[in-house]
C-alpha cells in the first residue's frame, strides 16, 4: 500500500518537477543529493533543534568546500535545489489541517497578522537601509514572519532567488532559531507567563516549527501544544504570501517591457506548487484522502526539503556566505527581536 501511495505522490508532483528533471544529465547530481540527505535526515531526528534541512545544507556546503564537485554532478545538484524544493512544499501541505485556523480564535489571528506585517515591513525598511539585495530582504523577512525554512523554500522559486541567497537566508534563520529555543523559556519564566500565554508567544514569534516545538514543550506540555497549533496556523500564511509575491513579480516583469499585465505573464509567474499546497491542505482537512496516505506524503515532503537543501548547499560557496553575512545577520537579529517584542506587547495589551 505504501508503494502505491508513493507512486501517486510522484504523479501528483510530476507537473512541478517536470519530466526533464529525470534525465540522465541530472541523475548523478540528484543521486548525490539523495545520498547526503539520508544521513542528514537521521541526524535531524537526533538533533531536532537543528533539524534535517539545516544539517543537509551545512553538510552540502562543507562537502562542496572540502571536495571539488566534478562537473558531471553540477546540473543535477542545481536542478534538485530548484525543482525538488517546489515539490517538497506541495507535499508539506498534507501535514496541515485548516481546522487549526477555525479553532484558534480571532484574537490570536490578529496577533499573527500583526507579527507577520511587522516582520515584512521592517525587512523592507531595514534591508533598504543596509543596502541588501531585494531577494535577501524578502527571504529573511518571510522566514522570520512565517515559518523559517519552509517559507523560504516556498518563496525562493517565485522571486527567482539563487542558491546562494537561499543558503544565506536559511543559515540566518537557523542561527536565531537556536538562540530562541534557549532564551524564550527563560524569559517566559522571568515574566511569570502561564502556559497559554507562553505557547501563543512562542508559536507567534519563533521562526521554525521544530524550534517552536522544542521551546514550547521545554516550558510545559500545555505550552507546547498551544505553541504547535499557533505555529501551524501561522504556516498557512505561505499561501497568500506566495500569491502576492507572484503578482508583484509579474508586475515588475511587465513594467520593464512597458506593457499591461497579460494572462501569459501571470501564468508564467504563478506559484502552482502553492496551489498544490492549498489543495493538499483541503484533502487533509476534509479527510478525502486516507490518513495513511497524507501522513506518508507529508513525511515525503519533509524528506524532500532535506534533499533540496543538500542541493542548495552543494551549489553554494561557504567562504562567500561567511564574508557577506554581517549585514544579513544584523537584519535577522532586528527582525527576530522586533517580532518577539511586538508579539509580547500585544499579548500583554
Amino acid at each position: 500500500m505504501a508503494i502505491a501511495y508513493i507512486l501517486i505522490a510522484l504523479l501528483i508532483t510530476l507537473p512541478i518537477t517536470g519530466p526533464g528533471y529525470y534525465s540522465s544529465k541530472n541523475l548523478p547530481g540528484a543521486l548525490l543529493c539523495l545520498m547526503i540527505a539520508l544521513p542528514s535526515w537521521f541526524l535531524g531526528r537526533l538533533l531536532p533543534v537543528a533539524g534535517g534541512p539545516v544539517i543537509g545544507i551545512i553538510l552540502g556546503m562543507l562537502i562542496a568546500q572540502i571536495i571539488h564537485i566534478p562537473e558531471t554532478f553540477q546540473p543535477g545538484t542545481k536542478e534538485t535545489g530548484k525543482r525538488i524544493l517546489q515539490t517538497a512544499v506541495l507535499l508539506l501541505g498534507f501535514q496541515m489541517n485548516l481546522t487549526h485556523v477555525l479553532g484558534i480564535g480571532w484574537q490570536v489571528l490578529l496577533l499573527l497578522l500583526a507579527v507577520i506585517a511587522t516582520a515584512l515591513i521592517l525587512a523592507y525598511l531595514i534591508g533598504k537601509a543596509l543596502d541588501l539585495p531585494t531577494n535577501i530582504q524578502i527571504l529573511i523577512g518571510v522566514g522570520t514572519a512565517i515559518c523559517g525554512g519552509s517559507a523560504i523554500a516556498a518563496t525562493a522559486p517565485v522571486i527567482k532567488a539563487d542558491n546562494k541567497q537561499v543558503a544565506t537566508s536559511i543559515s540566518i534563520i537557523f542561527l536565531f532559531n537556536v538562540i530562541a529555543v534557549f532564551i524564550f523559556p527563560v524569559a517566559g519564566h522571568l515574566l511569570g507567563m502561564d502556559d497559554l500565554y507562553f505557547g501563543i508567544w512562542a508559536g507567534s514569534a519563533i521562526n521554525d516549527t521544530s524550534s517552536v516545538v522544542a521551546a514550547g514543550f521545554s516550558y510545559s506540555e500545555a505550552a507546547g501544544n498551544t505553541a504547535t497549533v499557533v505555529k501551524l496556523t501561522r504556516t498557512l500564511m505561505i499561501i497568500p504570501i506566495t500569491f502576492a509575491l507572484a503578482l508583484k513579480q509579474s508586475i515588475l516583469v511587465q513594467g520593464k517591457s512597458n506593457k499591461r499585465i497579460s494572462f501569459h505573464s501571470l501564468y508564467s509567474t504563478f506559484p502552482w506548487f502553492a496551489t498544490g499546497f492549498f489543495a493538499a491542505c483541503i484533502l487533509t482537512t476534509t479527510g478525502w484522502a486516507p490518513y495513511q496516505a497524507t501522513a506518508l506524503w507529508g513525511e515525503m515532503g519533509r524528506f524532500l526539503i532535506i534533499v533540496a537543501m543538500v542541493g542548495i548547499g552543494l551549489s553554494s560557496q561557504l567562504k562567500a556566505l561567511i564574508q557577506q553575512s554581517k549585514k544579513n545577520i544584523l537584519l535577522g537579529f532586528c527582525l527576530s527581536l522586533s517580532v518577539a517584542l511586538v508579539s509580547l506587547l500585544i499579548l500583554y495589551l
